[in-house]
């Protein structure tokens, strides 16, 4: 069984402005989906040390999927701190997330989301929206426990 960690990263939703429906999303589509999943879902401000602070305490689990400050405006940070705690880039997850995701929108070219690893944990960076969410859940849904294989040794 896989273990996810889902990090919404929103000041709003973390404030209680707004309820927060990307990371409910996200975990909506894996537990109806054929990989044999448990998805915990969490939310931090668009801040770097709490962003820094809970994807680090969530390292161990097999996956950590933030949604959420991957944009160009000055709070959109999610990134950096992914980037600054992995210890390896797959530049290969977040490229085909882009692609795929500007025949959908042309503003996908503005996503910088980041893929990685940090020990035995693959961190992945969604957009905020749900529609993104949806979208891009559904690619990685495929690949999800084949990554874990490679990431441990398995044969590809």
């Amino acid at each position: 069984m896989l273990k996810i960690a889902v990090i919404t990263v929103s000041d709003r939703a973390y404030k209680g402005e707004y309820k927060d429906l990307s990371g409910p999303k996200i975990k909506e589509i894996i537990d109806n989906s054929n990989i044999d999943a448990e998805v915990s879902l969490f939310i931090v401000p668009d801040e770097k040390e709490k962003i820094k602070e809970l994807v680090e305490k969530k390292i161990g689990v097999d996956y950590i999927i933030t949604t959420g400050g991957t944009g160009i405006s000055p709070r959109d940070v999610t990134p950096e701190v992914t980037e600054a705690i992995c210890t390896r880039e797959l530049p290969g997850i977040s490229e085909m997330l882009r692609m795929e995701s500007y025949k959908e929108t042309k503003n996908a070219v503005f996503s910088r989301a980041f893929s990685g690893v940090k020990e035995n944990t693959i961190v992945i960076n969604f957009p905020g929206s749900v529609k993104a969410v949806a979208f891009c859940t559904k690619l990685v849904i495929p690949v999800l426990e084949h990554g874990m294989k490679m990431l441990y040794g398995g044969k590809h």
